[in-house]
């Protein structure tokens, strides 16, 4: 009787979990369906949540205002490279360290795991600088290469290859298999859901990228769609059914990437937890 208690009790606090999160979401898509004038003149009721006043202007006039194609393939453009790239760079350092046994290993460990507590502001400015003697600034470079390699991913990497057995890889050793191989062939087929947890994780992570863009982007050739949902906010007139529709336009890559990944990202989540 006290466990059918505890369900419940569990099952209802996901629930009321699971509304304050779709609720937001579902009022933003909702939102850029109605009138202008309809938005908040609903707030106050469960009109808000109900598409009675379906309209898609909103959506053609924001099209119409900003070139949200170009930003919207700038952003997954760039931000795709980062993953990808960051997946290969990221998982053979997260392999070196959990089964290539060298002398500093533990030191880089330790150095990655401190760095993952330090804010990203505060590295702002001297990176910026770096990338300015570069004459990096207005490129592609600037947005993509000082992402690709990441403490969290590599920490991430390391925490599930460590619980691969040796043994497999001793075997693939003792048939003339170098490490490299044996990382292609063997290792990257066993973890399909720890580089799809990362992938999300990263993608999700430089899709809302807002200040380091804004930072060294100079033009709109360049500009990514963070960039651009601001220009409703800093050029008027302010309509808040043009935000609500880019705000959702945005939001479908996410939730379509989530969705196809989301079996491997619960079981890299699960596999990749804190172990020795």
């Amino acid at each position: 009787m006290r466990n059918t208690r505890t369900n419940v009790l569990l099952y209802a606090l996901n629930i009321i979990m699971s509304l304050l999160f779709i609720i937001p979401l579902l009022w933003m898509v909702v939102s850029s369906l109605k009138p202008e004038n309809r938005i908040f003149a609903d707030l106050s009721s469960l009109k808000s949540l109900l598409p009675l006043h379906i309209t898609l202007d909103n959506y053609r006039s924001a099209f119409e205002r900003i070139p949200m194609m170009k930003y919207l393939f700038n952003s997954i453009f760039y931000v795709s490279v980062i993953c990808i790239s960051g997946l290969g760079v990221n998982s053979i350092c997260g392999y070196a360290l959990a089964k290539l046994r060298f002398r500093g290993s533990e030191i880089i460990l330790a150095c990655i795991i401190a760095l993952m507590i330090v804010p990203f502001e505060s590295i702002l400015m001297p990176l910026y600088l770096v990338v300015n003697a570069l004459h990096w600034v207005n490129t592609w470079f600037a947005l993509i290469v000082p992402f690709i390699a990441n403490c969290f991913s590599i920490f991430m990497f390391r925490q599930f290859f460590m619980d691969i057995p040796n043994e497999i890889l001793e075997s693939a050793s003792i048939d003339g298999s170098g490490p490299l191989k044996t990382f292609a062939s063997i290792v990257v087929p066993l973890s399909g859901p720890v580089f799809a947890t990362v992938f999300i994780l990263d993608f999700i992570t430089h899709w809302g990228d807002f200040m380091w863009p804004i930072l060294v982007t100079t033009g709109e050739s360049l500009r990514n769609i963070q960039l651009g949902i601001q220009t409703f906010f800093t050029l008027p007139p302010i309509y808040y059914g043009q935000i609500m529709a880019t705000l959702t336009f945005t939001t479908v890559p996410i939730i379509a990437l989530f969705l196809l990944l989301q079996k491997y990202y619960v079981q890299g989540i699960t596999s990749a937890g804190i172990k020795g």
